[in-house]
C-alpha cells in the first residue's frame, strides 16, 4: 500500500508522522504541501472520505488561518467556499494528510495512525 503524504518539512508533526511511517514499514510518497498543495477536486474526495467535518481540514493554529481571520468564516461558509478557501494556500491545511485514495487521516496522533495505516 502506497500513501501520499502531504508533509512541511519545518513542521515538528509532519516529522514525527514520517518517522512513525518509516518504523512501521509503510511506503510512501512525500509530498511538500505548500510547493504542490492538493487541488479543489482532490480536497473534496480527501474530504468525502475521510468521514470527517470540513473545518478539520484547516491548519487554525497557523498564522495564515489568523491573519485571515478565517475562524468566523469557517462557521458560516459554505462547504464549496471553503474548499476554495482550503485550496488557495497549502499553509492552510491541517498537515500532515494523508491517503491511500479510500483512507484519509489528517494531522498525527499515534493511535488513529495504528489504526488506519498498519
Amino acid at each position: 500500500m502506497s500513501v501520499l503524504f502531504y508533509s512541511y518539512p519545518k513542521c515538528g508533526t509532519c516529522r514525527k508522522a514520517k518517522q512513525w511511517l518509516d518504523q512501521n514499514g509503510v511506503a510512501y510518497e512525500e509530498i511538500h504541501i505548500i510547493e504542490n498543495p492538493p487541488t479543489k477536486e482532490q480536497l473534496t474526495s480527501y474530504y468525502q472520505n475521510s468521514g470527517l467535518p470540513l473545518k478539520k481540514f484547516f491548519n487554525t493554529s497557523g498564522k495564515k488561518y489568523r491573519e485571515l481571520g478565517l475562524k468566523d468564516k469557517v462557521a458560516t461558509a459554505s462547504d464549496e467556499e471553503l474548499l476554495e478557501i482550503l485550496s488557495s494556500d497549502g499553509m492552510l491545511i491541517k498537515r500532515p494528510l494523508l491517503t491511500d485514495g479510500d483512507k484519509v487521516t489528517v494531522g498525527f496522533k499515534e493511535e488513529e495512525f495504528d489504526t488506519t495505516w498498519k
